[in-house]
């Protein structure tokens, strides 16, 4: 059974900093992308980042590009989220997900988290 375990969430002052993680177990292979999105209140999931199997496989929506960085600890089924310069529209709650492949649409990734909450105030 594939699970997917985000923690690392909770309230961060605008300017702050917090780190996500997510670790992974009972993947049917380790060479899985893995990605983070994030659903604001009222809004739909929007894509935040992916890193592929190889650290230099990296993708960042504009929105978080030069905030945020990904990594991932392969030894260890882990994947990170460092979140710099927070901004109270980066509240949501933060998804991690795996898949056969990079990319910036939810339907591609087969395996989701159930999501850990990170809260700026404004």
């Amino acid at each position: 059974q594939v699970q997917l375990a985000e923690s690392g969430g909770g309230l961060v002052q605008a300017g702050g900093s917090v780190r996500l993680s997510c670790a992974a177990s009972g993947l049917p292979h380790s060479s899985y992308a893995m990605a983070w999105f994030r659903q604001a209140p009222g809004k739909e999931r929007d894509f935040v980042g992916t890193i592929g199997w190889s650290e230099g496989d990296l993708y960042y929506a504009d929105s978080v590009r030069g905030r945020f960085t990904i990594t991932r600890e392969n030894a260890k089924d882990t994947v990170y989220l460092q979140m710099n310069s927070l901004k109270s529209e980066d509240t949501a709650i933060y998804y991690c997900a795996a898949g056969r492949y990079m990319s910036i649409l939810n339907d591609a990734y087969d395996y989701w988290g159930q999501g850990t909450q990170v809260t700026v105030p404004s």
